[in-house]
């Protein structure tokens, strides 16, 4: 007889499992939903779905617990090793680690000891139920996996550890229910099988009683069987009838495991004007069984085959997703790198133009300031030269020429002072470059403190002085002082600007001598309320002390 107490505890665990995954994750899986509406009602679809789900869904437990349902399928089907094989990709996908997955597991490692008990691996078997009392948190799944762990010991022959856990496990109920009355009757029929001379039927008959009392149809069947096999040998006609009630039963059920369990009894304790009759029903039972599990066993392999092909086309089609959307991502790299690069690339090429109007515009001043100095040196001066000769004698004192020559000299000079400009450039970025302009292979001009900051307070009147003054001085330095380090310090004290020249050129003897170069450099400080100090007593070079207010 195949126990249906191992069956029916599959059942309650699965089911709670079910509950309790549920109840964690709101969004439902249609398919899985659907498998379960279909167990014991259409097995190959229930089946057809669990294998759908166990393909494809990405949840991990349930994917678990559905290679558990497909397992249960296939067990009704007495296709235990694929059953086995089920339970084993059910395993792959349950973390020992996790406290959600620890009932699936018990319910997985309690199945495995069931198919492991019916291919009569016993040892196996009961290692696997070991496993599943470690995970199993359910008093009443632990008696269960306890119950089928005696069975096992019962079937191997060890009455007295399989009457030991019955014991313990009949201390645990309460008298007049189903579980009380399994015990009692598994505990007669083991102390039976271990001495064929013990009374059995006190205990046997109870357990017969309280089922019937409390209506347990697969108790019954359990209790009939039992009594035919005790009363098989003492009492053969009370066997029979134990035995003809358990076949009504099992048809009532619709076990054919059990009617056949039955119709064995019946040929072997009928009188022999029944026994063909019971032998011709066997035969045709048992070859329907065997053609429709046979179909069963394929059909499943069928819809594993499938299942495995539609996860592998879908797995590969979605390999081949990533792919092109590999190469989508690679081409969209290089064209926003090419376009990062075309607008460096343009933002390099404007820089560049930049740079380059601006040299060709320094370029352009150098040029005009060389000039200006020829102006200056050539025309101006002499000219201011002849003024004073002619100014020196009393017969030409009066004469117009004198003035014309000082209206040439004034325009000259004015020539000689017009600045080159720097369009758009600040103003610190002007003196620099007008003060810069005067470096040679020769001569060093270092330029320190001239920032943005320094000349935001002064007004356009006095930067257009000071840039008049430190040319004037530049080109003074650059004529006569055959200097080869020159500074221009710049700094703010208070609200005053001062403005350091250094030279170590051949410096100044005694007083400035009095000529458009340095002596109109006063005249301009004047005009801005500043200042300008000659220090000719150093040793060597020349020191010029600048100082103006600011506004």
């Amino acid at each position: 007889m195949k126990n249906s107490i191992l069956f029916i505890a599959i059942t309650v665990l699965l089911l709670a499992c079910q509950k309790k995954e549920i109840s964690k994750k709101e969004i439902r899986d249609a398919d899985f939903d659907k498998a379960r509406s279909l167990v014991n009602k259409n097995n190959d679809s229930a089946f057809f779905y669990f294998s759908k789900v166990a393909t494809s869904n990405k949840d991990s437990l349930k994917v678990a617990l559905s290679y558990n349902y497909m397992a249960s399928i296939q067990a009704e089907s007495s296709d235990y090793f694929g059953s086995l094989e089920s339970l084993a990709l059910s395993l792959k996908f349950l973390n020992t680690n996790k406290k959600e997955d620890y009932d699936c597991l018990s319910s997985t490692y309690n199945e495995l000891g069931v198919n492991n008990y019916n291919l009569k691996n016993y040892q196996q078997a009961l290692t696997y139920f070991e496993n599943a009392l470690k995970f199993s948190e359910d008093d009443f799944f632990r008696l269960i996996i306890l119950n089928n762990k005696a069975l096992v010991y019962q079937k191997a022959g060890k009455y007295n550890l399989a009457l030991n856990i019955y014991e313990q496990l009949l201390l645990k109920k309460s008298k007049n229910t189903s579980e009380y009355a399994r015990v009692l009757s598994n505990i007669a029929k083991t102390q039976w099988l271990q001495n064929p001379r013990y009374d059995a039927a006190p205990k046997l008959l109870m357990a017969l009683k309280i089922r019937k009392n409390e209506k347990d149809e697969w108790g019954l069947n359990a209790s009939y069987s039992h009594l035919s096999d005790y009363y098989s040998i003492k009492s053969p006609d009370s066997a029979l009838g134990y035995a003809i009630q358990m076949y009504k039963i099992a048809q009532k059920l619709s076990s054919p495991d059990d009617q056949l369990e039955a119709l064995q009894k019946l040929i072997k304790l009928s009188p022999s004007t029944s026994t063909k009759q019971y032998f011709q029903t066997y035969q045709n039972l048992n070859d329907s069984i065997q053609t429709v599990r046979s179909a069963a066993k394929n059909q499943f392999a069928v819809i594993r085959y499938a299942s495995e092909k539609n996860k592998a086309d879908f797995l590969k089609a979605q390999a081949e997703n990533i792919e092109k959307q590999k190469d989508i991502l690679l081409r969209n790299i290089g064209i926003a790198t090419l376009f990062i690069f075309l607008i460096l690339g343009y933002i390099f090429y404007q820089r560049r133009q930049k740079s380059l109007r601006q040299e060709k515009e320094i370029e352009v001043k150098k040029t005009e300031l060389k000039y200006v100095k020829k102006v200056h040196d050539g025309v101006a001066n002499g000219l201011y030269l002849i003024m004073n000769k002619l100014d020196n004698q009393e017969s030409l004192k009066n004469n117009p020429i004198i003035n014309e020559i000082e209206e040439l000299y004034e325009q000259s000079r004015d020539i000689s002072y017009e600045r080159p400009r720097l369009k758009k450039l600040p103003f610190n970025e002007k003196i620099a470059d007008i003060l810069k302009s005067f470096a040679s292979d020769d001569t060093k001009v270092i330029i320190v403190g001239n920032s943005t900051q320094l000349w935001e307070k002064v007004t356009e009147q006095a930067k257009d002085e000071i840039e008049h003054i430190l040319q004037e001085l530049m080109v003074n330095m650059d004529k006569h002082s055959q200097a080869s380090d020159v500074l221009i310090k710049f700094e703010q004290a208070a609200q005053k600007i001062n403005i350091y020249y250094t030279d170590n050129g051949i410096g100044i003897s005694g007083q400035v001598q009095p000529n458009n170069g340095l002596t109109n450099t006063g005249t301009r400080i004047a005009t801005i309320g500043g200042s300008i100090t000659f220090d000719t007593n150093v040793e060597k070079g020349l020191k010029i002390q600048i100082s103006f207010p600011v506004s």
